[in-house]
């Protein structure tokens, strides 16, 4: 019974402490009245919307999401300093852009929307499409030289990572 109730109060416990978190990120401050407030927007949006998650995803390895985030942050530190370089110091003959197909391994909607929102956070690179059956990602790279090498850092440095997360 209390189970059930507490179920009821928190669907998505970590979505409550998300938006609590980015609550009190917008108004810049972690006063009493902004926690309360995102406490109570964390206790109500899930709850709302609960109804519209029935196959609600888990992650299993939580410690394996946060360092998946790190090297995230990082690739994103690093590709804005190289994009920085190649607008600054290349000129638009020396870029070598090109659309790149990743065949995906990846089954889960949620990894592969992971996935495709990476690959678009790390500037010089952008998801554009999703193949209908799911099976294959199409990306703009800013300069990609070799279209391959992209496609395989891709898939070793992102999707494996998230296979083991959530497959």
């Amino acid at each position: 019974m209390t189970r059930h109730i507490f179920k009821r109060l928190l669907p998505h416990p970590m979505l409550t402490l998300l938006l609590v978190v980015v609550w009190c990120l917008l108004n810049n401050t972690i006063g009493p009245g902004a926690i309360v407030f995102g406490a109570i927007l964390g206790l109500v949006i899930p709850a709302v919307t609960a109804p519209y998650w029935p196959d609600r995803p888990s992650v299993p390895q939580p410690w394996g999401m946060l360092v998946y985030i790190f090297i995230v942050l990082w690739d994103i530190i690093v590709a804005n300093v190289v994009v920085a370089r190649i607008i600054l110091f290349k000129s638009n003959a020396d870029m070598k852009s090109a659309w790149v197909r990743i065949p995906l391994d990846l089954r889960k909607p949620e990894a592969i929307t992971i996935l495709a929102g990476t690959i678009t956070l790390t500037p010089g690179t952008v998801s554009a499409d999703l193949s209908s059956d799911g099976t294959e990602l199409l990306v703009h790279a800013l300069h990609a030289p070799d279209p391959d090498a992209v496609r395989d850092e891709i898939k070793s440095r992102y999707e494996r990572r998230l296979k083991e997360l959530f497959e």
